[in-house]
């Protein structure tokens, strides 16, 4: 069976979400492994894209990829738990592969780190290579 995995990208950090992208990219290409890309506006509606998504059955696997930065007030907090929380609830509730490439950091500087491209610290070239690691894991 071949492998296809959808990533999901919110894409309110532009330049730090496609940073995350290439990392991502490069790792599945390095990896000969098939994808799409569904761009969303926020790290909320992820996991309802996600959810869309596995009830066509196309995809083994799901990388979601983001950025969410703490500003003066709690809309940070709530935003990650629910973003993880729901994430999660959907990778359990469907037995499906999902990586957690979604950044919550406390600044810009933080996430710039974390996304750069050709870093080794780059979270979404980590996010897709726990993907696949978990697809095969599974398929066992």
């Amino acid at each position: 069976m071949n492998t296809k995995i959808l990533i999901v990208v919110a894409n309110y950090y532009k330049d730090i979400s496609e940073g995350l992208v290439n990392g991502a990219t490069n790792f599945l290409y390095d990896n000969n492994i098939e994808y799409d890309i569904i761009y969303v506006p926020g790290s909320f509606e992820i996991s309802l894209t996600i959810k869309h998504n596995i009830k066509k059955n196309i995809y083994n696997g799901y990388i979601t990829l983001g950025c969410i930065i703490k500003g003066d007030t709690i809309h940070f907090d709530l935003l990650s738990q629910q973003t993880i929380y729901s994430i999660n609830k959907l990778m359990i509730d469907f037995d499906t592969p999902i990586s957690f490439g979604v950044l919550t950091c406390n600044n810009t500087k933080e996430a710039e780190i974390r996304s750069r491209i050709g870093s080794p610290k780059n979270k979404g070239f980590e996010a897709a290579s726990a993907c696949l690691k978990m697809i095969r894991i599974l398929k066992k």
